[in-house]
Order: C-alpha cells, then structure tokens, then sequence
C-alpha cells in the first residue's frame, strides 16, 4: 500500500462515526406514503424511538433537560410541540446535512426532568431553558425552527432574548392568543389530564392533529403521536396547557422581527391553517411561507421529505456568520 493510501486508511478508521438511513416511501406526487409489508419485513424492527442517539443531559437552574444533538455546521435548535417531544424531528435530525443539530426535551416531557414546584411552567422558564442549552453547548446564536407551541416559545425568546436568534423557521404556528373559547377548551384538557392521564388527552386531540390523508394511509405516524404524548409527564401536560392557555399575542413581536424567517404549514392543518401562516409570514419583512401539501399540524413528521427539503433549502441559503 502507498504511503497516500496507509494514510487515507488510518484517517478512516480515527474517524468513525454512527450512520443513520432514513427509507421514507412516497407516491408519484412525492407523498410520504406506508411502507409495504414485504419492504417493512425485509428491513427488519424498527428502532426504539429517538433512533440510536442517546441525549446529552443539560442542568438548567431547577430540571435537567436532556438535548439530542447531531452534526457540525450552523446550529439549528427545534422545539418540539404540545403534546409532542424531540422525537417530532427525528427525520429532519437525521437527514439534514452541514448543521448542528439541537433538540431539547422541554421541561417535564420526555428523558427530560419536571420541576418540583407546580408553578415551575411558563414561556419566559422555556424560553430561558433553551437559551441555557445554548450556552451549555457554546453556541451564541442559532437558527430557531419551532412547531406549534415550539413557535411560542421561539415568540418568547425573541423577547426576552433576542441577539441569541440568526433566523427562523416557524412550523404549524401562529401569532395569535388563545380566545375565550379556546381558553375554556385548554381548561377542560387540563382537567382531563389529571383525572384520566396521557391517553386521554391524546385521543382528543388526535384527529386534529393529523390531515386525514395522514390518518388513511399512515397509521405509523399517529402510533408515534401517541407514543410521544405517553412520554409526557401529567404535570408537564397541566403546565404546558394553562402556559399555552395564558399566552400573550405576539403580532407586535414578529412585527419587529429582522433575521431570514421561513414559515411552513399543513395544507390540512385545523389548528394553524394556511391562511393564518400565510398572514403571519406578511407581518416579517421578506420572510417565506410555503404550505406542505398531504399535512395537517405536524408537517415534518407526517410529510417528512417535503418538510426536510424545505428546511435544507433555506438554511442553505442562510448568509454566513
């Protein structure tokens, strides 16, 4: 072997690392669609949820979250939505290339810890959490890319910590508070989670959460949505419920908003429809707004591909730091 090629194989075996594959089935439109039976048997079982990586565990102030971080490249924080976990973006962690990849378990949810006080919930304690995890990983500013309640949270960190965001990528979100209707709503959740628990709440809300083309064809995907909604601690789900219940209208913050900005939607999502995604990308100067077609309110994990090659697209064409 040349002295090149001694070399070449030594640099291979110093540098290994853990290899993911993604197989998503599609239909001629580009559809995520099921896998056949025989192509679901010959790939074998499943891995557990969250894939092979095992998340770090970040200390902040009274929780210790757990952080599920992937790649080198510009940082990229998600944050998950209600009543999901990180697990939401487990194609996008493991497809997106050049990034460095952050995804929290939010405070009570998941591999993450509950704080000892029932008052331990709000947006500005989210908020600050991730901005603790940041720090922890030494990052200075990243990329935000939040879903649904995630994008309320991103509205609260660009308030009280605004020189931490280099752009962001709103999902199944929107500006709006609750109104007085769903306010009465969110308080008969909050009552169902804590006679009846996780499965209770899930299995009301589910039928909003999903497009029905999802709930035809992809019965994986709502088995997911259930399996992360289990991971939900009852005083995580109390917290989230009364926090999303009492949040602030955030119009006037995205008004002011001045970093590269991509909103996405569900062509079929009932709780943030297209044309309230469409209205909120209106209010940030030349932010993006483009609808996943076959989605409802969980876009990167019911059409995957289309959700991953919108967010590669854009981070691509980030300006460097």
């Amino acid at each position: 072997m040349t002295p090149f090629g001694t070399a070449v194989r030594k640099a291979m075996i110093e540098y290994r690392a853990p290899a993911e594959m993604v197989f998503v089935c599609i239909d001629r439109l580009g559809r995520a669609t099921p896998i056949p039976d025989e192509i679901a048997r010959f790939l074998g079982p499943r891995p557990p949820a969250g894939g092979g990586h095992q998340p770090i565990r970040v200390p902040v102030g009274d929780v210790e979250l757990a952080v599920e971080v992937r790649g080198e490249g510009v940082p990229v924080l998600f944050v998950h939505g209600f009543p999901f976990d990180r697990t939401m973006w487990r194609h996008q962690l493991a497809t997106l290339s050049r990034v460095r990849s952050i995804a929290p378990d939010l405070r009570g949810v998941g591999g993450s810890g509950a704080p000892p006080a029932a008052d331990g919930y709000s947006l500005a304690r989210y908020a600050d959490d991730l901005v603790a995890v940041l720090d922890a990983l030494g990052v200075r500013q990243a990329v935000l890319c939040g879903l649904s309640m995630g994008g309320y949270v991103i509205f609260e960190l660009l308030r009280r910590h605004p020189g931490r965001v280099k752009a962001m990528i709103l999902a199944d979100t929107k500006p709006q508070a609750d109104s007085a209707e769903a306010k009465r709503g969110r308080e008969e959740l909050t009552q169902v989670a804590q006679r009846e628990g996780q499965d209770a709440v899930i299995e009301r809300l589910l039928p909003r959460l999903l497009a029905p083309a999802t709930q035809a064809t992809q019965p994986k995907v709502a088995g997911q949505v259930r399996e992360m909604a289990r991971r939900w601690s009852v005083p995580g789900l109390v917290g989230a419920l009364r926090t999303l219940r009492d949040r602030p209208d955030s119009t006037e913050t995205l008004r002011g908003v001045r970093v590269p900005t991509l909103v996405l939607v569900g062509s079929d999502d009932e709780i943030a429809p297209p044309d309230t995604a469409r209205a909120m990308a209106r209010l940030i100067p030349e932010a993006q707004c483009h609808v996943v077609p076959a989605a409802g309110h969980i876009a990167p994990l019911e059409q995957p591909l289309a959700t991953s090659r919108l967010l590669a697209d854009f981070l691509r064409a980030l300006p460097p730091s």
